[in-house]
């Protein structure tokens, strides 16, 4: 079990990360790639993108074990600001770090000898490694990216919405079952037996798409508390976009357009009948609509629904092309 204890300024300090983590997501992908963990969910995801593999799983599996730790310099901070910025934070990590981490990797085993010559701070096994975390990241997440982006938001919105209705104690209450809130202490299901103490630093939760059945973490105690967790799953589906079928057909006139602009950063049924001015049947049938078409998703908390834009939802009010893709723009204990 982990238990993270929170002081007064700590739950002062809880946040919910603006976006999704592209390399919590990558390395945390890894793991769902060789296991079973999310049944026939992910298994049109895995045989997809090993289609597009060329090795990489080879040069990663020494440093993502299926099972236990794995180094908190694969997962900086830079991650929540998209690929290039990631890696280049990841290229840019001191050696004494790299020894710390891979020393704690290795122990009671050899070395493979890039990883030994890694850890005594050869720049050419980190550049490299940096070019297989992309070419992996371009076949397992990149063509999924508004799909994971899509559900990430959606439990953003539930978040904020627990937030803005009961403050920080709502918010840590509102977490997926294996996480627990009893102020002071949030327990969660863990590989391992762990304290983590804040210190009135805070902490940032990062909803994850395939972070699966616990939550991960840090390591390192010394850095910034970070917490990430599992999000509502449905099966990825690729960026592409199929072509316009019977439920994108019925997306004309002025009704599905007012439902569409009420969703707005996210809001209930009723909420979005009275944004639309119609009733509440009428609003749900509309968002069920536009949800068939991919442009909304819809989670349910407690009693209540919660509504939210796809990146292809806000596109189209924009009129325009997704403005967030990973492709195009721009550490832990594993479950």
């Amino acid at each position: 079990m982990l238990r993270v204890h929170f002081s007064g300024p700590d739950l002062a300090r809880v946040r919910i990360a603006a976006r999704p983590d592209v390399l919590w997501e990558t390395v945390l992908s890894f793991h769902r790639l060789r296991d079973r963990q999310g049944g026939t969910t992910l298994n049109e995801w895995r045989t997809e993108t090993r289609s597009r593999l060329n090795g990489e799983t080879r040069y990663l599996a020494p440093l993502i074990p299926s099972k236990g730790y794995f180094p908190d310099f694969l997962t900086p901070p830079e991650g929540l600001l998209g690929i290039d910025d990631a890696l280049a934070a990841l290229k840019a990590t001191p050696t004494p770090r790299l020894h710390r981490d891979l020393t704690r990797l290795t122990e009671g085993r050899p070395p493979q000898p890039w990883l030994r010559d890694l850890a005594q701070g050869d720049t050419r096994p980190l550049h490299r490694l940096a070019g297989v975390l992309r070419h992996y990241h371009d076949a397992a997440i990149a063509p999924y990216w508004p799909h994971l982006q899509a559900r990430i938001e959606a439990d953003r919105a539930t978040r904020g919405r627990a937030l803005l209705d009961g403050g920080a104690d709502r918010l840590l209450g509102s977490l997926p079952p294996m996480m627990r809130w009893r102020p002071p202490v949030l327990e969660a299901d863990y590989p391992v037996d762990r304290d983590l103490r804040l210190d009135g630093r805070g902490l940032l939760l990062v909803p994850s798409f395939f972070c699966r059945r616990t939550p991960v973490t840090l390591f390192d105690p010394e850095l910034t508390p970070v917490l990430v967790y599992p999000v509502e799953h449905q099966a990825p589906r690729p960026t592409a976009p199929a072509a316009p079928g019977r439920s994108l057909g019925k997306l004309v006139g002025r009704t599905r357009s007012a439902i569409l602009r009420g969703i707005g950063g996210g809001c209930t049924t009723s909420e979005l009948a009275r944004r639309a001015e119609v009733s509440l049947a009428s609003a749900s049938q509309h968002a069920t609509v536009l949800r068939e078409a991919g442009l909304l998703v819809t989670l349910r908390q407690g009693n209540a629904v919660l509504h939210t834009l796809t990146p292809l939802g806000a596109a189209l009010i924009r009129g325009g092309a997704p403005a967030d893709r990973v492709s195009a723009a721009t550490p832990g204990t594993a479950p």
